[in-house]
């Protein structure tokens, strides 16, 4: 789907609403409308009428190459640029980021101009992807986990968090990946146990579980993806650990399907880990969209009310955090579809020994 079908898709929704347009300012969402990848930017999309792209000069080259297709206006003033093209009807501002100041300002300046939430409807757009995101996803993914196939291949006992975390992140530039979708989470032994741990100068031992959560990012979209490894010989309460995570990210990923209940994954994956004895343990989100954003809509969790939708892509990432000794967490990148989920993310998941 090109930009422009994206845009016609959220006039059509603006539509449905009675409004008369949307002013666009979270910068992840003009990306996607449009293409511009700079930051600093605006959008308003009318329903009657061609939409206007806001930027400052410095991005005026950039803006002609990215957005052949929009009119554009150069200015440092986004949101007076914006109000004096704002003539009439309920117009929808993306009041989930735009901050008090900014909406008070656009308020003063526009005249017999209704404002309203937008209700966050290009994120509801973006929750589905098109074959471009798509693509761009499978690209990140399979960058992603052949790097760490490179990099399990060794040497790592002996080595630090901090410099095996840095190897990944330099295979996945050297693969091809436009930068790295977020810190990497890289965690031996203890460290294991937190799920958000920051790579320390912790040598790697034998013995240690060894928890990577990691990413590229090709063409602005994030993969994600976690596995877990032990290095040397696993020992018993390590396996059952790992098997116990891989069974609830299989009671998980049965139910991301399209027309589904969002919360119904959360159950499964929960219920699994109930069985198991572990669900205490169990002390993080289940899962999240993934797109241009590394966590953007739908969430996975049993307040989520809503249905999934076939091509949205998300995470599944159960995992158990034993303080004191370690933790498993195993986490893919999913398209969901009207049969069995595509995982994107296709390193194997059996609990691999390394060394």
């Amino acid at each position: 789907m090109t930009t422009a079908a994206r845009r016609a898709a959220l006039v059509s929704a603006l539509a449905d609403r009675g409004l008369a347009g949307l002013v666009v300012t979270t910068l992840v969402n003009v990306r996607y409308l449009t293409g511009f990848t700079g930051s600093n930017g605006a959008l308003l999309v009318p329903v009657a009428g061609d939409p206007v792209f806001l930027t400052d000069g410095r991005y005026r080259d950039q803006a002609a190459e990215e957005l052949p297709d929009v009119q554009h206006v150069i200015g440092r003033d986004l949101i007076g640029g914006a109000a004096e093209r704002m003539r009439s009807g309920d117009w929808a501002l993306e009041t989930h980021t735009l901050s008090v100041d900014a909406h008070d300002r656009l308020a003063g300046l526009v005249d017999g101009v209704g404002l309203v939430g937008g209700e966050r409807v290009v994120e509801l757009l973006r929750e589905v992807k098109d074959e471009v995101e798509v693509d761009a996803l499978r690209r990140a993914c399979d960058i992603s986990t052949t790097a760490l196939v490179g990099l399990l291949e060794g040497p790592l006992v002996g080595r630090t968090e901090r410099v095996v975390a840095r190897d990944l992140e330099n295979r996945m530039l050297d693969l091809g990946a436009e930068a790295i979708a977020f810190e990497t989470i890289l965690a031996t032994g203890d460290h294991s146990a937190i799920p958000h741990h920051h790579p320390t100068d912790r040598v790697l031992a034998a013995g240690d579980l060894l928890k990577i959560d990691f990413g590229a990012r090709v063409d602005g979209y994030h993969a994600d993806c976690t596995r877990t490894v032990v290095l040397g010989r696993a020992d018993d309460w390590q396996r059952e650990v790992h098997a116990a995570v891989r069974e609830s990210q299989a009671a998980g990923l049965e139910l991301l399907r399209d027309g589904v209940d969002v919360s119904a994954s959360d159950a499964a994956a929960r219920g699994s880990l109930g069985a198991s004895g572990w669900l205490d343990a169990f002390t993080t989100g289940l899962g999240h969209g993934v797109g241009l954003e590394i966590h953007e809509d739908p969430f996975i969790a049993a307040s989520h009310a809503g249905k999934l939708s076939s091509r949205t892509v998300l995470t599944m990432e159960p995992g158990i955090y034993v303080p004191g000794r370690g933790g498993v967490r195993i986490e893919d990148t999913v398209l969901v579809t009207a049969g069995a989920p595509e995982v994107l993310t296709t390193m194997t998941k059996d609990l691999l020994e390394i060394g």
